[in-house]
């Protein structure tokens, strides 16, 4: 059986992971470039695209704390507003940190709250408070089912090549992913055409968005030297708790906001720290992301909407 075979997917259940973040977006991917589209503007997805997914992260289940006092309801307007987008995503994907503090009782919680999620297909990627102090391990019980390593994976779907990633275990001040893991990304595209969309999920940035607070990944150069080929990369974070897009050559890299609470912008503050809002200010810094490929276009859209 062929592990890209859009088919073995669904075959061997790859994982359970998650819907990204906490600001809502959407994006259209579409034969290989990306267009964001702020929430309320016209939007340059397709009317029925080939492919649908969302993305949420950083939900922190177990956060206490002034920034948000309920990270649970949060989560859950999360997982109710990807079920009220007026159709069933083709799958959801969450970018880490899906819990505080990495507890099997966390870890159980957030699984069953994504059982509700109504989409085929539920997917993750680990941060750095989901592995904080067993590289992982109680992670990959509740999660890792069909992966490889430390926890990554690729997939075809509706040809759309998808990788996700882990760069957040052997942390030193940067986000890592090792030599196993390059290799695994050197022999995951060496048989793809240059013109398939590739679209990349981790937990911390894959680009340099502000190293004095560890946001960036040491080795990250050497895996996007695989993908230079292609002719749209298109790379989703969480980890930074807020939008941010960085476009270098083919490859366009978007940061997402969380479920949980926000954090200041890089330089902001003495350090990246939970950021206590005014009364009624927390759900716009929250939201989700949708996803969509229509085969044959040549446009990636996205959109973003807070929580409501």
């Amino acid at each position: 059986m062929d592990p890209r075979d859009p088919q073995a997917m669904t075959r061997r259940q790859l994982m359970r992971h998650s819907a990204w973040f906490g600001a809502a977006v959407g994006f259209a991917v579409a034969g290989g470039e990306v267009l964001s589209h702020v929430a309320g503007t016209a939007s340059a997805a397709p009317e029925r695209p080939t492919l649908r997914f969302a993305q949420i992260s950083d939900s922190h289940i177990g956060f206490t704390g002034a920034a948000n006092t309920d990270v649970t309801g949060t989560f859950t307007e999360a997982v109710d507003q990807v079920n009220s987008l007026g159709y069933t995503p083709d799958f959801v994907i969450h970018t880490g940190d899906l819990t505080h503090l990495a507890t099997p009782e966390q870890f159980d919680q957030v699984k069953q709250m994504m059982g509700g999620l109504r989409t085929p297909h539920v997917f993750t990627v680990p941060g750095e408070h989901d592995s904080s102090d067993d590289a992982g391990q109680r992670y990959r019980s509740a999660f890792g089912r069909g992966t490889r390593g430390d926890g990554w994976y690729s997939f075809d779907i509706a040809g759309v090549h998808v990788i996700g990633l882990v760069n957040t275990l052997n942390l030193q001040a940067l986000g890592h992913l090792g030599q196993d893991q390059l290799e695994f990304v050197r022999k995951d595209v060496a048989g793809l055409s240059s013109d398939t969309p590739i679209i990349v999920f981790s937990h911390i940035p894959l680009f340099a968005m502000y190293p004095q607070w560890g946001w960036g990944t040491d080795d990250a150069t050497e895996a996007l030297s695989y993908l230079r080929r292609f002719s749209s990369v298109t790379c989703l974070n969480g980890h930074v708790h807020q939008l941010f897009t960085k476009t270098e050559g083919n490859i366009t890299f978007y940061s997402g906001t969380t479920t949980a609470y926000p954090l200041p912008a890089p330089g902001g503050a003495p350090v990246p720290a939970p950021l206590t809002l005014p009364a009624g200010k927390l759900h716009a810094a929250l939201g989700i992301r949708e996803v969509s490929y229509q085969r044959g276009q040549r446009q990636l859209a996205i959109k973003e909407q807070p929580l409501r």
